[in-house]
């Protein structure tokens, strides 16, 4: 596990890029924000988590499968990082940010992604909020 990277991944480049590409500018890794979001948008007030489905457990994604072995480490591990995830969203939500998730299988298709990607950051936070939350409890 020390070779599991937690910055710099590809769907968090992926997403970085398109972002970037549309025009839209971003601080990396606010450390002061719970969480640590990956991109945060000050001016907008909106930050987004790039997850990976199988360390986050994006429910129904075939990326989301558990180790045979050890399952009760693997399960525990699991649902505390969904729990910080919900944690992590409540607290920005809390302090006025809009958060979007953006999962690991999102990224392969570039297209919907930025479609995505407009939709949340010309989003004003009277005209709904958050597109879209980590789960609400493990599977």
């Amino acid at each position: 596990m020390a070779r599991v990277r937690s910055k710099d991944t590809k769907p968090e480049l992926i997403v970085r890029s398109v972002a970037h590409r549309m025009g839209y500018r971003f601080r990396l890794h606010r450390r002061d924000l719970p969480g640590t979001p990956d991109l945060v948008f000050v001016r907008h007030r909106k930050v987004i988590f790039v997850h990976g489905c199988f360390w986050h457990r994006h429910r129904g994604c075939y990326k989301c499968t558990a180790p045979k072995t050890r399952p009760h480490f693997w399960q525990d591990k699991f649902d505390q990082n969904v729990q910080r995830d919900i944690r992590s969203v409540l607290a920005l939500e809390a302090l006025g940010w809009d958060v979007l998730t953006v999962w690991e299988c999102q990224t392969a298709d570039v297209r919907t992604l930025a479609e995505s990607l407009s939709r949340f950051l010309s989003l004003d936070a009277a005209d709904g909020g958050v597109l879209n939350h980590p789960p609400s409890s493990a599977p």
